[in-house]
């Protein structure tokens, strides 16, 4: 059996560059985001990602503004990361004041 190795159109490899974009820019939100311990992938693991997408070159003006868009994202989170769990306010500081007065008496 032959084999002989494929190339890529332009249009699949754009296809292709799109799709990986994309991936990023959803996964990247949430995984900052995180869980009680922090991040689930480090800023330097999506940065490495898009940067390995701009060495691909070749990428189309929207592709550099949309991978631009998410380096700068990550800049942002890194100079303003999200509050610890223990420095948020209670839980109970987001709940609706109550509707009577605590000391008024009840009437019989």
């Amino acid at each position: 059996m032959d084999r002989t190795p494929t190339t890529l159109s332009a249009s699949s490899k754009t296809a292709l560059i799109d799709g990986d974009i994309t991936h990023i820019a959803r996964a990247m939100r949430l995984s900052l985001q995180g869980d009680l311990a922090g991040p689930i992938l480090s800023p330097t693991y999506w940065r490495e990602r898009l940067y390995k997408l701009l060495d691909l070159g070749n990428l189309t003006h929207p592709q550099l503004c949309a991978v631009d868009s998410l380096l700068l994202q990550l800049d942002q989170f890194e100079a303003e990361p999200p509050l610890p769990w223990d420095e948020l306010a209670p839980a109970t500081a987001a709940l609706f004041p109550p509707t009577h007065e605590a000391n008024a008496g009840h009437r019989a």
